[in-house]
């Protein structure tokens, strides 16, 4: 089997409700880039790349499309089931910019989980039993707007709430004791900073409220801010945004930089990349939230896909950004069912873009020229 063909959609996803983070990063759409990789055997496979806008992390939408064209002589022609061959090639031809890879790597996984016949989640160690539990994602604002949102999801089923705060220390003080003080019985809790303290800033915030015993995520820019930190807080702590490569995760395990990481496939390099970090997780006890920066339903079952292949209690939430968006051209997937969602059973990642939807591809790139 080899590839013959690669082609690719830029899919404009307006969300439901805008969308904010702290340092004034305001986000009301998405840009996401669908691949998919015809076979001369007929099968195909799909993938996505989703950044969060391009303030987020080093990654933007168009850098996902110029890459799959720097990438395309090197993929085609290759055996999509030899997932590895395939990734190394690309990092020799295409050194670093894990994002890039992401949707091509995607589309191999779901290539070859449909030759075989068997669900993603079997191609990536076997399902595990139980549901995969779903948690929201509150942009920034004033209590009064945090649990507005709230209100919103719990009306959806979630239970689980990932809370952003960050924008100014002294004032998250209050909001995180006054959103603490709202959850009902039974709530999970985040508070997720997204980089926006200083060191001083995170030691003196979480000092302060070192009664609540939530997680908290990413306090600080990087993972030297991190482990500043670290030091002189009692909190459980995750780390998101500083986790990029397979050094990054052997640098949290070294240090004890958390109890808990934010895996998200694009960031990491796809689900090739991101598997492995799981198993480094598994080995040393660190609990995970497995997820990606945005997406439609595509992305949502992959990852849906990977977390069901960790066992409890090591998966520990993921979150599915279709839920926050007015436009998801994709057909089948995973579903939210009360806060809790479970990977399709067909072959491959079970969920169908609708190329009707999609529109015009932006570039098709074959093994003919």
């Amino acid at each position: 089997m080899k590839i013959t063909r690669i082609t690719v959609w830029a899919v404009d996803l307006p969300m439901a409700r805008p969308y904010s983070l702290a340092g004034g990063r305001y986000y009301d759409r998405l840009d996401s880039t669908i691949v998919r990789l015809d076979t001369d055997e007929g099968v195909m496979g799909w993938g996505e790349g989703c950044p969060w806008g391009s303030t987020y992390e080093a990654a933007f939408a168009r850098g996902v499309r110029a890459g799959v064209e720097e990438l395309a002589p090197t993929v085609l022609g290759l055996d999509p089931r030899r997932i590895d061959v395939v990734y190394r090639a690309m990092d020799r031809a295409l050194p670093g910019h894990p994002y890039i890879k992401s949707p091509l790597d995607m589309a191999c996984w779901d290539i070859a989980s449909k030759a075989a016949g068997l669900a993603l989640c079997d191609m990536l160690g076997g399902r595990t039993p139980g549901r995969v539990r779903l948690h929201t994602s509150v942009p920034a604002g004033s209590v009064s707007d945090i649990m507005a949102e709230i209100d919103i999801v719990r009306e959806q089923g979630y239970s689980f709430h990932s809370v952003k705060v960050g924008e100014d220390a002294e004032g998250d003080i209050e909001r995180m004791r006054s959103i603490d003080a709202r959850m009902a019985d039974g709530e999970e809790l985040t508070f997720d900073v997204n980089r926006g303290w200083l060191p001083a800033e995170a030691v003196a915030a979480l000092n302060a409220t070192r009664e609540l015993r939530r997680v908290i995520e990413q306090p600080c820019n990087d993972l030297d801010q991190h482990l500043q930190v670290r030091r002189l807080v009692s909190q459980p702590l995750a780390v998101d945004e500083s986790l990029v490569t397979m050094r990054d995760m052997l640098r949290i395990i070294e240090t004890d930089a958390g109890e808990v990481v934010g895996i998200k496939l694009g960031r990491v390099g796809g689900l090739s990349v991101a598997r492995r970090i799981r198993d480094l997780c598994m080995e040393t006890g660190i609990r995970m939230n497995i997820e990606d920066t945005g997406g439609t339903a595509l992305q949502a079952s992959a990852v849906v896909h990977l977390a069901q292949a960790t066992p409890e209690p090591l998966r520990r939430a993921t979150w599915i950004c279709y839920d926050r968006l007015r436009r998801n051209p994709v057909e089948g997937g995973v579903v939210n069912v009360d806060g809790w969602a479970v990977a399709p059973d067909e072959p491959g990642i079970g969920a169908h873009p609708d190329e009707a939807a999609l529109g015009d591809p932006t570039a098709v790139y074959a093994l003919d020229g």
